[in-house]
């Protein structure tokens, strides 16, 4: 017999008749009736909207992450606002201030793109070029007062053994000729005592290319506000650490920071709430600020996934609505 005509071999079935089945009614569920959402009623105001969110993923996350700072603001705990430049050139700054003004916000840490736009928006009033035009020609970044100003001021910061943040802070509150300072997260946090410091990602920012760049000022003048944020991280224990839009810089300077305040503080702090709030969900704000500093000191971590120019300020709102 050849192959063309052989009979085809057996292939075995699973019996069905051994399949087990269990009671819907003793299976557990994740989605309850009780936690859906609920339509607008006639209670208009933000905790009535805020108490008709889905009690399911995200959404639950979002309350959580807003009771964990009203819980650390109540208790005098630390939270912690790690930025990107985005938050800044969104707009999101008033917003900001008024957590800090009301004594929320205890430390601002940024990378230093969110500081340039924070400079020229003070200084004039506007900020955010368009990159793709200037990349054109080679005139990217090269804004003449912006370069030469804020590198002078850390020139100056270095000599006077100040942070990045203090320096520019400092920079701009000896103007007398801002277009914005109301708007300034440098000037609030000199104004409110609330340390802001500036974390430099050489060759990264825009006045890193100006010619009065100095390599020594900006590496003495983010080292020490390196220091300045591992000193702030004790107060975290019972509290709250945002990454608002910083993929990358931000996320690995926190990791570090953390390691030498662990080092030098006996492992503390290890109880705190981290969320990473970004438009796209990266790499190094998950494992960096949600999952490896949580995991093994009994945190929790969220990851919330939104637009920045809603997204902050629902988290603000949220926060007063829940306060009452």
């Amino acid at each position: 017999m050849d192959e063309a005509t052989r009979a085809p071999a057996s292939v075995d079935e699973i019996d069905v008749a051994r399949i087990r089945t269990v009671p819907v009614t003793a299976r557990p569920n994740k989605v309850r009736t009780a936690d859906f959402a609920h339509p607008p009623g006639a209670d208009r105001t933000f905790r009535a909207f805020l108490d008709s969110l889905p009690d399911i993923l995200e959404a639950r996350s979002f309350r959580a992450v807003v009771d964990a700072v009203v819980e650390a603001a109540r208790g005098g705990r630390g939270v912690l606002v790690m930025l990107g430049g985005h938050v800044v050139k969104t707009g999101l700054s008033p917003v900001l201030i008024d957590l800090m003004r009301r004594g929320v916000i205890t430390h601002v840490a940024t990378n230093g793109s969110a500081v340039i736009h924070d400079y020229e928006l003070a200084r004039w009033g506007g900020t955010s070029e368009d990159v793709e035009a200037g990349l054109a020609d080679g005139t990217f970044g090269m804004a003449e007062e912006t370069g030469r100003e804020m590198n002078e001021a850390l020139r100056r910061g270095a000599a006077e053994s100040w942070g990045m943040g203090e320096a520019l802070g400092r920079a701009l509150e000896a103007r007398s000729d801002l277009a914005a300072p109301g708007l300034s997260l440098l000037l609030a946090a000199r104004r409110l005592g609330i340390g802001l410091t500036v974390h430099a990602g050489i060759g990264a920012e825009i006045i890193h290319q100006h010619p009065a760049a100095d390599g020594a000022a900006l590496g003495a003048t983010s080292l020490r506000d390196f220091r300045r944020l591992a000193a702030h991280l004790p107060r975290l224990e019972g509290g709250v650490v945002l990454n608002l839009g910083s993929a990358v810089i931000m996320p690995e300077v926190f990791l570090k920071a953390l390691t030498v305040c662990r080092n030098v503080n006996g492992g503390a702090p290890r109880s705190f709430v981290s969320a990473d709030f970004d438009m796209i969900r990266h790499y190094r704000p998950r494992v960096n600020v949600v999952e490896r500093p949580t995991r093994t000191g009994g945190g929790r971590g969220y990851q919330i996934t939104g637009h920045h120019e809603i997204m902050v300020p629902l988290r603000a709102w949220g926060g007063a609505a829940a306060r009452g």
